[in-house]
């Protein structure tokens, strides 16, 4: 009797290490319509110590910018693009344009940041390096034509340990007083 008892207070916890208890919170990063409120940057993470983060773009003369993701991958994980693009949009609506790539690159936490490995287009998939505990991957996207007053830039989505997952909706808009865009929630 006891053993059944305590094979029926086993199973639950069991059965919860099998799946993947990870639910992504805040998938869109915008708390409100109007996005009023500055951020200085925002990191999305992901299963398995992945994550994404961003700071606030470089506000172009022409009414662009120019925009910088860093990837954080621990030692032995790996992450599958979906896609290659990276979107900007109106906001929740249609693709307003299309960021060009300026620039990608990895590097072990443990090195110089001198010491980088240049890629050039968006890779298949990022994996960690060996020989550090994490792997940095850092992309600068840019978009040339003038960006409208709101709108969010969509990272593409990843599959990781064959699973799909979705990537935040990062939000902006231009802040007057600054002179420049920035994030906002």
């Amino acid at each position: 009797m006891r053993l059944r008892y305590s094979a029926l207070l086993v199973l639950p916890l069991l059965l919860a290490a099998c799946g993947d208890s990870f639910t992504p919170v805040d998938v869109y990063m915008a708390k409100t319509p109007e996005c009023k409120t500055w951020q200085e940057g925002s990191r999305y993470d992901l299963p398995r110590g992945i994550s994404v983060s961003t700071t606030p773009p470089v506000t172009l003369p022409d009414g662009g910018a120019e925009f910088t993701f860093v990837y954080l991958v621990p030692r032995g994980e790996r992450a599958m693009f979906l896609t290659r693009e990276y979107h900007v949009t109106a906001p929740k609506g249609p693709v307003l344009a299309k960021a060009e790539l300026v620039s990608f690159y990895q590097r072990a936490t443990n090195s110089r940041p001198e010491i980088v490995d240049v890629i050039p287009k968006v890779p298949d998939m990022l994996v960690a390096g060996a020989t550090s505990d994490d792997t940095i991957w850092r992309v600068r996207l840019r978009v040339k034509e003038k960006l409208p007053e709101r709108f969010d830039v969509v990272p593409p989505a990843f599959e990781i340990a064959l699973t799909k997952y979705p990537m935040r909706t990062f939000t902006y808009r231009y802040f007057a007083d600054r002179k420049a865009f920035g994030l906002c929630s």
